[in-house]
């Protein structure tokens, strides 16, 4: 599997993460969803990358900067064809180097409190994310979980 950093110029990873915004929405309220669309992906505090197998998109992942010392995982998704495959572990992996490589101290995220959401919260918590109350501009919602950790 090949990681790397995506300018987010291409037709599939646009229609990749259409998907990702689709299946959001249609699993959360439109006030509960966090799930970042294409141009806001693009800002300067993101940084985004796109995980390929032969190829093929398969994965992605990203970080937003909150302050020097702290950056928010963003938009990660799988392939539904390719879940529970180790993607997710290796891109969060990933991830979770370059943060520390960029300097931060801490990686928090918001994901879904609901049942579909379940695979990912362990998934999280095998890297060593804890739950926390809200961080950033986020507040209480009973559709939201957030989770925290050191880096």
């Amino acid at each position: 599997m090949k990681i790397v950093v995506d300018d987010l110029s291409g037709p599939e990873i646009a229609g990749f993460l259409d998907e990702h915004v689709q299946q959001m929405r249609s699993l959360t309220p439109l006030e509960s969803k966090h799930a970042l669309d294409l141009d806001s992906l693009r800002k300067p505090d993101i940084t985004f990358w796109s995980a390929s197998d032969d190829g093929t998109l398969v994965g992605c992942g990203a970080i937003k900067r909150l302050d020097s010392g702290h950056a928010e995982l963003k938009s990660m998704r799988t392939r539904p064809t390719r879940q529970r495959s180790g993607i997710a572990s290796r891109l969060l992996e990933h991830i979770i180097a370059e943060a520390r490589r960029m300097g931060f101290a801490r990686l928090s995220l918001e994901t879904g409190a609901a049942g579909f959401f379940l695979p990912a919260r362990r998934l999280y918590e095998k890297f060593g994310f804890h739950y926390c109350d809200p961080f950033a501009d986020y507040r209480p919602d009973p559709n939201s979980t957030f989770m925290t950790r050191a880096l």
